[in-house]
């Protein structure tokens, strides 16, 4: 049980400091900080004038009934490695509102898509820091495609897609 806690406080503190940059670029998206850009045909180093670490990459960010979803992946497998664990990367996704600002509530789930055309059961992303996200494995090389469900505070349901290759 000792080791279970060790664990648990290992991931929650990882967690944490991963989750610190994007609380940063989800009020940078509330303030225009990405213009118009498309929904995911762009690849940033300079994500609305903050510098993203080099684990973590932007998948792409889509609007849906008014809804704006920004989703990331962070390279994890060092870490988590270290800890006796499996999981490779962090998936995380912010939400503004209709009215500019973080949504921080609801329910949240992603189905992946691996490149084998496999998609998995849905996979519970949990509130925190400002973004929802969960830790997951992405064993194969090729294209995934996450697909994310939410029903929000509004009671709407909404769903956005994001891919990204492993190379």
């Amino acid at each position: 049980m000792k080791h279970f806690r060790l664990n648990l406080v290992a991931v929650l503190a990882l967690a944490a400091l991963v989750s610190l940059p994007l609380t940063g670029l989800a009020a940078m998206h509330g303030h225009g900080g990405s213009g118009g850009m498309g929904a995911t045909d762009h690849k940033m180093d300079d994500h609305g004038g903050m510098k993203m670490d080099a684990a973590t990459v932007m998948l792409g960010d889509q609007a849906v009934e008014g809804v704006r979803a920004m989703a990331h992946l962070k390279d994890v497998k060092t870490a988590m490695a270290k800890m006796g664990m499996k999981e490779t990367h962090h998936f995380m996704v912010n939400f503004l509102g209709r009215d500019g600002k973080p949504v921080t509530e609801g329910t949240v789930a992603v189905k992946i898509k691996d490149p084998a055309g496999v998609e998995s059961a849905p996979i519970q992303l949990s509130g925190m820091d400002g973004h929802f996200g969960a830790d997951i494995v992405l064993s194969a090389r090729g294209a995934y495609e996450f697909r994310v469900g939410t029903r929000l505070p509004d009671g709407a349901t909404r769903q956005y897609v994001f891919t990204y290759e492993i190379k």
